[in-house]
This record gives C-alpha cells, structure tokens and sequence, in this order.
C-alpha cells in the first residue's frame, strides 16, 4: 500500500489543468493503484491525480459502502448533466478542516478511458455523481470553493488559513 502526501493549497499545480492520458500502461495503473490507497486512507469517496502532485488527468472515485469497488478513470468528461441540483458538503485534503455545501447535478453521464484502455461511457448518480463532477473540477484547475459566492469563498479561505496557524 502506498499513500502519497497531498499538495497543499495554495500550492499552483492545485489551479493548473491536467495534461491528457494517450495510453493505459503500467505507470498509469501504478498511480491509479497509489491513488486508491490514498483515498482508502483519508478516507473519501474520490481523488484526482493533481491532488498528489501528478498532474495527469486521472481520477479514481469509490463511493460505495462497502468500498473495493473504485471506479479508475482517465480523461474523464461530462456527457450529460441532470436538471435535478443535489447538494452536498464538500471538502478537500488539499485545504484541511473546512468544508461548505455544493450544489451540483444529482446526475451525470461521464466518458472515459477505464483500467482496459477502452473508451466508456457511464452513469452516476447522488454520491458517485458528486464526487466524480468534483474530481473532474480538480483536473480542470478548479476548486470546489470555486462554485461557491465571492463573500462564502472568502469567509472558508480565511477560516482555513486561521486553521493553518
């Protein structure tokens, strides 16, 4: 089992768009199988590659009860969002001991190269969704304060940062 440390905001690699995966090779299984571990370990429903500093657009989600069933996922992109909103409190390793609600879609279609290199396509609902949308915010340079107001996105950064001290 190998965690890996996480990047910690304000850390610029944490704001920077993921280069795209060309092939599902041993290496990229390796940080897959690194980035289960990781997230088994904080524990979460979801990590992405920058979140560790490997900035490929890789992301691993697992939101089931049981866990052992990680969904691994390379250049993942949203097809088709629900109308219906779902909130959700939100957190990141990234930015410890704060958190804020989001709302996002309940569902979503996502495509993506999976762990046999094929192109699928696969829906998500509820937690799954929540979590799969805030992986794909993290390989698009994106936070999940960033779908918050100014003054909220504002109040939770200078909590973090009392945090911090």
């Amino acid at each position: 089992m190998t965690v890996r440390p996480f990047v910690m905001w304000p850390d610029p690699r944490l704001r920077s768009v993921c280069a795209d995966v060309t092939e599902i090779d041993d290496a990229v299984r390796a940080v897959w199988d690194d980035m289960v571990d990781t997230m088994d370990a904080m524990p979460g429903v979801g990590l992405a590659a920058c979140q560790i500093g490997v900035m490929r657009r890789l992301a691993v989600v697992d939101a089931s009860e049981t866990r052992g069933r990680a969904v691994r996922m390379a250049n993942p992109e949203i097809l088709h969002a629900s109308i219906e909103p779902r909130e959700h409190d939100e957190a990141s390793p990234n930015l410890p001991g704060v958190w804020a609600t989001v709302t996002r879609p309940r569902a979503v279609t996502v495509r993506f190269l999976n762990a046999d290199g094929a192109m699928e396509d696969r829906d998500f609902v509820g937690l799954w969704a929540t979590s799969v949308q805030h992986q794909i915010d993290h390989l698009a340079g994106r936070m999940y304060f960033d779908r918050l107001s100014r003054t909220k996105r504002q109040m939770l950064l200078k909590k973090a940062g009392k945090q911090a001290r």
